[in-house]
C-alpha cells in the first residue's frame, strides 16, 4: 500500500506542478504582454528591471493559477491510470476510492497550505513590489514616454502622437483631449515643440510653439456636419501629461486586496474601534469589505481542496475517449467558481448581505457536488 500511495502521490504532484507551470506562464505572459512589453521595446523600462518585473508577476499570479493547476494535474493522472485500467487492477486487489484517494488528498493539503501561504503573504508582497519598481523605473526616466510615429495613450483623457523626437525636440506633435466617452473635443497641433518633466506633480510639461487648435461642441464631438466649434492660433501653447496612470500617484494608498494577513487583521481591528471622522455605517462598510478579502484569500486555499474533491471521481470515472470530455467540464466547474467569488465580492457594498460569509459559498457547493461523486465513484 505505501508503494501505491508513494507511486500516486510523485504522479500527481509533478503533474499538477507541471500544469501550474503552464498555466502560471499563460496567465503572466497576458499581463506582460499587456503591461510591459510596449515599455520594455520603447526603452521606458530597463531590461534588468523588466526581468524583476516578469518574477513578480509570476509569483502573484500563483495564487489563481494553482487551484486550477491541481484539478488538472488529478485529472491527468487518475484518467491516465483509468485508462490504462490501472485502477480497475487497484480495486479488484481490494482498496477502496478513500485508499487511492488518501494521497491526492494529503497532496492537496500540502498545496492548500502553500496557497494560503501565497495568498496571504507572497502575493500582496510581489503586488505591492511590482507596482513600487514599476513606477520608480518609469519615474526614472519619464520622459521616454514619447515615442515618435506612435499613438500614445498613457495619459488620462489625451492622446498623443509626435512626429519626430530628437534630444527632447519635437516635431509635429498632436495632442487629442477626450471627454468621458472618449470622443476627441479638443485637439492641439504644434509644429514644434520641448517637453519637461514635472517631479512634484508628476507630470510631463509640454511646450509646443505655432499651434493651432480646434474645438469641437462639447456635447455631440462626433458632430462634423455643422463643423468645428472653433480654431485659435498661437505662438506657444502649453499643456500638462499628467503620469498618474502610468505610474500611480506617489502617495497611493495600497489596495486591500494586497495587504497581508497582519495588516489585514490591523484594519479590521482599526475599523472596530470609534472614529469621530468616519460613522458607524461606513466603520461597517469599510470593515466587512476587509474581512470580504480575508474570507477570499481563504476560500480561495481551500478551493484546492474542493477541486481535488472533484477530480477525483471525475478522473477514475473517465475511459480513454473521456478525458478530453471530463478536462472540459472540470474548465467550466473552475469557471463557475471564480465567477461565483466575484459575483459574491461584488456584494462588498452591501454590508447586510455579508459578503464575507457568502464567500464560502462557491466552495460549499463545490465540495457537495464533489462528495456526492465520491460516494457514487466507491459504490459503482
Amino acid at each position: 500500500m505505501k508503494l501505491l500511495h508513494r507511486h500516486i502521490f510523485a504522479n500527481v504532484a509533478l503533474t499538477s506542478l507541471a500544469a501550474v507551470a503552464v498555466l502560471t506562464f499563460i496567465v503572466a505572459l497576458g499581463s506582460v504582454l499587456k503591461d510591459l512589453l510596449a515599455p520594455v521595446l520603447t526603452g521606458q523600462l530597463p531590461l534588468d528591471t523588466f526581468v524583476q518585473l516578469i518574477g513578480l508577476t509570476v509569483l502573484y499570479s500563483i495564487c489563481y493559477t494553482l487551484p486550477a493547476g491541481i484539478l488538472t494535474g488529478v485529472l491527468l493522472v487518475l484518467g491516465r491510470m483509468s485508462a490504462d485500467r490501472e485502477i480497475t487492477a487497484i480495486r479488484a486487489a481490494g482498496v477502496s476510492v478513500a485508499g487511492i484517494s488518501a494521497p491526492i488528498f494529503f497532496f492537496a493539503l500540502l498545496c492548500t497550505g502553500t496557497s494560503l501561504a501565497v495568498n496571504f503573504y507572497y502575493m500582496p508582497e510581489a503586488k505591492v513590489t511590482y507596482e513600487k519598481k514599476f513606477a520608480e523605473a518609469v519615474r526614472s526616466n519619464p520622459l521616454n514616454f514619447l515615442v515618435p510615429k506612435t499613438f500614445i495613450r498613457n495619459f488620462p483623457n489625451k492622446i498623443v502622437f509626435v512626429g519626430e523626437n530628437k534630444n527632447l525636440r519635437l516635431k509635429d506633435v498632436w495632442v487629442w483631449e477626450l471627454d468621458n466617452q472618449s470622443r476627441a473635443k479638443e485637439m492641439y497641433h504644434a509644429e514644434r515643440a520641448e517637453i519637461s518633466f514635472d517631479e512634484p506633480t508628476n507630470s510631463l510639461l509640454l511646450t509646443g510653439h505655432n499651434v493651432t487648435v480646434e474645438s469641437r461642441n462639447s456635447s455631440d464631438p462626433e458632430d462634423f456636419q455643422n463643423g468645428p466649434k472653433g480654431f485659435g492660433h498661437f505662438e506657444v501653447f502649453s499643456r500638462t501629461l499628467s503620469l498618474e496612470k502610468m505610474t500611480g500617484v506617489p502617495t497611493h494608498k495600497v489596495k486591500t486586496d494586497w495587504l497581508t494577513y497582519n495588516q489585514l487583521m490591523a484594519e479590521v481591528q482599526r475599523l472596530k474601534r470609534p472614529d469621530p471622522k468616519i460613522s458607524l455605517a461606513e466603520r461597517d462598510r469599510q470593515r466587512i469589505r476587509v474581512q470580504t478579502v480575508i474570507q477570499e484569500k481563504t476560500s480561495k486555499a481551500f478551493s484546492v481542496l474542493s477541486f481535488a474533491l472533484i477530480a477525483i471521481p471525475l478522473g477514475i470515472k473517465v475511459s480513454r475517449k473521456e478525458t478530453s470530455a471530463n478536462l472540459g467540464i472540470a474548465v467550466i466547474l473552475a469557471m463557475a467558481y471564480f465567477i461565483s467569488t466575484v459575483g459574491v465580492k461584488s456584494l462588498d457594498n452591501l454590508p447586510q448581505l455579508r459578503p464575507d460569509l457568502l464567500m464560502w459559498l462557491p466552495n460549499l457547493w463545490l465540495q457537495a457536488l464533489g462528495v456526492w461523486m465520491f460516494y457514487k465513484a466507491d459504490r459503482s
